[in-house]
């Protein structure tokens, strides 16, 4: 089972890459992994919100799964995220993630329709009892999934068998603090939220999933590492979170400036504008490894 580290961890949420059609393409996806292989962070997170997961069909996440666990299984975590509206698809999802020889998969709850606690305590249950030899992350993000994990509720999800820990986005520090005082000591709590990787540890967690650092590793590792002061630091965190501001398309125009084919995104995301172009390539040149 994973374990609580003093350093936080960096989990790289990896978009996925598509053609100027809408069509998978996996060349690119596979050069956004390579891309991301050698960025020096923890692990992956594939196939989550930044992987445009639910624009994907159960057969291109298998193809997906594949593909992350070949070429990243050797050289960083891979957490496959398999979460889906019903249990139905989860349960499918979750054998192809088994059968890709993926150890770790994320499960974010039902959404689209509101459920009850009791609904998802039973939904995570079944998770749970589907998921022998794999490590699960509970994955709460109300805002996209319009279903929210109480502290109370995560205290009993929490206990279930293979449920090893969550990831939370948009939702405050003190939701982590929470989930902290309800959790076993040895539960697994990453953030979301890239900007706040200098203080998560303050609040209960061991790191963050963070999609800005697909593209721009630098300054978060030199965060976790500790390569200059607090000031410093959080100086280089914020330029690429305000460069990059979780959205996939400005992911896109960050690959491209340093030399990465990855296509383009699938789903109704603007292409960033001038000034966002700008503000793009001055975090590329300034934390990035700009193309020649």
């Amino acid at each position: 089972m994973t374990t609580p580290t003093a350093q936080p961890a960096i989990i790289t949420a990896v978009p996925t890459g598509f053609d100027a059609e809408g069509a998978l393409d996996l060349d690119a996806s596979r050069a956004i992994l390579e891309f991301v292989a050698e960025s020096g962070n923890e692990g992956a997170f594939v196939l989550g919100t930044t992987g445009e997961f639910p624009a994907l069909s159960i057969e291109e996440r298998g193809q997906l799964t594949r593909l992350a666990v070949d070429v990243l299984d050797d050289r960083m975590r891979v957490i496959v995220h398999v979460g889906a509206s019903s249990l139905h698809e989860v349960k499918q999802l979750i054998g192809q993630a088994r059968e890709a020889g993926a150890t770790e998969i994320a499960v974010i709850t039902p959404y689209y329709l509101p459920v009850t606690d009791g609904a998802l305590e039973a939904f995570f249950r079944a998770v749970s009892e589907e998921s022998a030899g794999l490590q699960v992350y509970v994955y709460v993000y109300a805002k996209r999934a319009n279903n929210f994990i109480s502290p109370q509720l995560m205290r009993t999800i929490s206990r279930l068998p293979n449920i090893v820990g969550a990831k939370v986005s948009e939702e405050p520090l003190s939701l982590l603090a929470e989930y902290r005082a309800v959790v076993p000591e040895d539960f697994v709590i990453y953030t979301g939220a890239d900007a706040d990787v200098l203080r998560v540890t303050e609040h209960g967690a061991q790191g963050v999933v963070s999609g800005v650092s697909s593209v721009l590793p630098a300054p978060f590792r030199a965060a976790v590492e500790g390569r200059g002061t607090p000031e410093e630091l959080q100086r280089g965190v914020d330029q690429a979170v305000s460069a990059i501001a979780g959205d996939i398309a400005r992911m896109h125009e960050a690959f491209a400036l340093q030399g990465v084919d990855s296509g383009t995104c699938r789903m109704a995301i603007a292409k960033p504008g001038d000034a966002a172009e700008q503000e793009i390539a001055a975090a590329v040149e300034a934390l990035g490894s700009p193309k020649d």
